[in-house]
């Protein structure tokens, strides 16, 4: 299996790392060592857009959208869902995502469904992406590094 190299924003930290070790870091940006803003997608729903043709632009706009305040519903537990136009239907005949995100930090897109292929998703799928996010947004530098180079997780430019 092909391993991917980290993004160029995360590099190896040479002040708490040997040579070899393969340690690294997330930049930190701000004041008292705030975390710069990052957004990423599991490998999973990256396929599924892949799939649907959904650009990464509109993922970023859904981003800056729901930093704003401006989001479907709030189902707690740091889990967001939020509406995505399809091409020339709009949003109400787009996607829905299920987003977590510790708002101006981290956003983590977990799932992804066109509206026409189900409602909403079930208690239990809730109560499964509330615990997936929630540990996506708490992994450390280290940890969020290594997800990144196995392709566990994937990192959306927002540029």
């Amino acid at each position: 299996m092909e391993v991917n190299p980290p993004p160029p924003h995360i590099r190896p930290n040479s002040s708490h790392s040997t040579p070899g070790d393969g340690a690294m870091t997330v930049p930190v940006s701000g004041t008292l060592g705030e975390a710069a803003m990052i957004v990423l997608k599991r490998r999973d729903f990256s396929r599924w857009q892949y799939s649907e043709k959904l650009p990464d632009a509109a993922l970023c706009k859904a981003v800056e959208e729901l930093r704003c305040g401006l989001f479907d519903v709030d189902l707690g537990g740091q889990l967001f869902k939020k509406r995505i136009g399809r091409a020339g239907c709009g949003k109400s005949g787009g996607y829905r995502t299920l987003i977590s995100a510790r708002i101006g930090q981290r956003y983590v897109f977990l799932h992804g469904y066109a509206k026409n292929e189900r409602a909403n998703i079930t208690p239990e799928e809730r109560k499964a992406m509330q615990f997936a996010g929630k540990a996506l947004l708490n992994l450390e530098a280290l940890d969020l590094a290594k997800a990144l180079r196995c392709g566990i997780l994937l990192e959306v430019r927002c540029d």
